[in-house]
């Protein structure tokens, strides 16, 4: 794994391009590499802009801060560790946006609550080597915060297997596309 500099990362693109933000020291916290957020950003750019998003382990909040950069018409960021939740809330009075809506919260927990909306995106960065992926995309489903089209993005430890998702979230999916850069297996599904 790469070692994390200065605990920064840039926004890769946007309306708050090359801006830096800081995070504290976490146990586990990977943030998402500008990199692969190039990646990701450019397999939904005709489709990101003006979307609801749901980042269920914001950590660093490299990818809810990515989606505002590109035009999110909402973003709503869970994250458990308080000190990486009150750096998360540092960063988006420095953007004087309302746009994202941070929780210092259990993912699981606010999963456990049903729905008042369905969102177009949702972000899986889960701590790897936890088993939080298939409890996460079932309370998903439960939950009713997905729907038809709704599309997530998966990062994980290993590769990211149709079947299992599909299982895990009651419903046929499409992977639309996947990549592994070191040791980030990464991907971006659809709820058909």
């Amino acid at each position: 794994m790469t070692p994390i500099i200065n605990n920064s990362f840039k926004i890769v693109s946007g309306n708050y391009r090359s801006r830096k933000f800081n995070f504290p020291d976490t146990p586990s916290l990977r943030p998402t590499s500008g990199k692969i957020r190039e990646t990701l950003f450019n397999w939904i750019q005709f489709e990101s802009h003006n979307k609801t998003y749901l980042d269920l382990f914001a950590g660093s909040g490299s990818l809810s801060f990515e989606a505002l950069s590109r035009g999110a018409k909402q973003v709503v960021s869970i994250e458990k560790d308080f000190n990486t939740y009150q750096s998360l809330k540092k960063n988006q009075a420095l953007l004087k946006t309302n746009k994202i809506s941070i929780f210092n919260q259990d993912a699981l927990n606010f999963l456990s609550e049903k729905s008042v909306q369905t969102f177009d995106f949702v972000f899986l960065d889960p701590p790897f080597n936890k088993n939080y992926l298939p409890k996460t995309l079932k309370a998903l489903s439960k939950g009713h915060f997905v729907a038809s089209n709704t599309k997530i993005y998966i990062e994980s430890e290993f590769k990211i297997l149709k079947n299992e998702v599909a299982e895990c979230l009651s419903t046929n999916i499409q992977i639309n596309k996947q990549k592994k850069t070191g040791e980030v297996h990464y991907c971006l599904i659809t709820l058909l």
